[in-house]
């Protein structure tokens, strides 16, 4: 079902007005509120609301007057306060499903991710509480309590949209990834994850965050242990922290045998595919490589690296760092014609280990004069 066809459908959807109101026309709350009742223009009939609740804010009718602006609110394109008017109602009501659906609803008008994140997860618990309601012993209220379950449901999934729809607009990688986790929180399973994961892994990388990168990856892999954009972005994040080097390796080598295993995604030809795979079994073994180098253990590291050059080629940012450790590691282990070897093709590419490169071929060609 198209997200136009639900909007339209949640619209419609909505039951019987929830919030009474208590008219005494003896009373001059009641007589303003019949005042406004006659009022045919919504922004004169707006104002005079405004008035009531400054006048009357101890109203046993505040809740119900609140529903009336609202809609008024949205009418008139003032999100802000329509959102404001729904805070307030369900201060006073806080299971108004409905007002919180609407109140999502100015949120998304209003583009801001923390007031959809709020609303979406205010709007989706009430859903939920109502989806579980159990069935009614009076058949007479049968019936109802299908609609209103049903109704339900489809509120549930319109707020889990928003999120979706909120984390692919906005431009702030932190704020998207706020978006995408708040409802991996609450439904892991969500329709929508499929395509906000991939979105999250992209976020995450711009905020360059090792912290996020991590704690984001493992609550994911807790659940899916085989999900290789999540053991990409741990072993990542891992590395970048440079604390936990038996992580860094684990992650790296279950990246490995998992992308050894999966099958090439429908749509992508066997070239790309390959393209992609081996770029980041690359990345498997050069994060491992460089823990092993950090813990100075040289000949676990040259095996790594090994592994990982010829993988680089199409990566000139990542190849003369692994070229510079694989030299170095051959070097401490007394290989000195490798060492030199990948010494010298490090210094002819442009980087910033260039110099040193340089520098370390001339020192080893002076030790060595027989090496060449």
């Amino acid at each position: 079902m198209k997200i136009v066809l639900l909007a339209l459908l949640l619209a419609g959807g909505a039951l019987a007005q929830r919030h009474k109101v208590n008219i005494n026309t003896e009373t001059p709350e009641g007589q303003a509120l019949q005042q406004i009742g006659q009022e045919s223009d919504d922004a004169k009939k707006l104002a005079a609301y405004e008035k009531f609740v400054q006048d009357y804010p101890k109203s046993e009718n505040l809740a119900w007057v609140y529903g009336e602006m609202q809609p008024l609110y949205v009418k008139a394109n003032q999100p802000d306060k329509a959102v404001d008017a729904g805070d307030k109602i369900i201060a006073l009501d806080p299971e108004d499903l409905d007002t919180a659906l609407v109140t999502l609803k100015a949120a998304e008008a209003k583009k801001d991710p923390d007031l959809v994140k709020k609303w979406s997860n205010t709007t989706g618990a009430l859903a939920q509480k109502a989806i579980a309601a159990p069935q009614p012993k009076d058949e007479d209220a049968v019936e109802d309590w299908k609609k209103h379950v049903d109704y339900a449901k489809q509120v549930n999934t319109y707020s889990e949209y928003a999120i979706d729809a909120m984390a692919l607009q906005t431009t702030d990688p932190r704020k998207r990834v706020d978006l995408i986790e708040a409802l991996y929180d609450r439904n892991p399973q969500s329709q929508y994850m499929a395509q906000l994961l991939p979105a999250a892994l992209q976020a995450l990388q711009q905020m360059n965050d090792a912290e996020r990168k991590t704690a984001f990856a493992e609550k994911v892999l807790a659940k899916d242990p085989g999900n290789d954009q999540m053991l990409l972005l741990a072993a990542d994040g891992y590395s970048q922290k440079g604390k936990e080097p038996d992580k860094v390796i684990d992650y790296s080598n279950k990246l490995i045998e998992v992308l050894n295993q999966k099958a090439k995604p429908d749509g992508i030809s066997d070239a790309d595919w390959n393209t992609r795979k081996n770029a980041i079994i690359c990345l498997g073994h050069y994060w491992p490589g460089k823990a092993y180098y950090s813990q100075k253990k040289y000949s676990a590291a040259e095996k790594e690296l090994r592994t990982a050059l010829p993988l680089a080629e199409s990566n000139p940012a990542l190849k003369p760092e692994v070229l510079f450790m694989l030299a170095d590691s051959a070097y401490r282990q007394e290989n000195i014609v490798d060492a030199l070897k990948y010494f010298q093709q490090c210094a002819a590419m442009k980087s910033n280990l260039q110099a040193q490169a340089a520098k370390n071929v001339a020192a080893i060609k002076a030790q060595y004069r027989a090496v060449k």
